[in-house]
């Protein structure tokens, strides 16, 4: 198999994937329940920079499901 090859990925690892993007998720809601009802601009700032962060991972872990969709079971494991 070449390198540039994509794999299945594993029941395990689709699971694990999800996990993520739900903990992710979660995260970003919490984040935006705290900057929206702190007064301090300090801390407002720091929930914003974490809400981009957290973003960013979530939909990293997005895109990497859609590339390895047409490579997914269709019968679960």
């Amino acid at each position: 198999m070449q390198s540039n090859q994509m794999q299945a990925l594993s029941g395990k690892e689709l699971e694990y994937i999800a996990d993520s993007i739900s903990n992710e998720d979660l995260l970003i809601k919490q984040l935006a329940a705290t900057a929206g009802t702190t007064q301090n601009s300090t801390v407002q700032g720091i929930c914003v920079q974490q809400i981009q962060s957290h973003t960013h991972h979530m939909d990293m872990l997005v895109q990497l499901l859609h590339q390895h969709q047409q490579y997914a079971p269709t019968q679960p494991q």
